[in-house]
């Protein structure tokens, strides 16, 4: 893991085309804004875990086995 200082108004960049900015700096929050192509998925860590666990859930033994039946 890279860890890194920045300040309210800094930004950082990531492959050429998102840019990630300090927006605002409160106690121990900080508001952030993320600028990205539209096709760049954007989520918060608990929504990209909780849709990880609903995809895994969702692909039933009995859901693959049609799948294959079907290739």
């Amino acid at each position: 893991m890279l860890a890194l200082t920045r300040k309210k108004g800094e930004s950082l960049v990531i492959n050429n085309n998102i840019e990630i900015s300090i927006l605002e700096v409160r106690g121990d929050q900080i508001k952030i804004g993320i600028t990205a192509p539209k096709d760049v998925p954007i989520y918060r860590k608990e929504v990209y875990k909780q849709i990880q666990e609903e995809n895994r859930a969702s692909v039933s033994a009995e859901g693959l086995e049609a799948l294959k039946k079907m290739l």
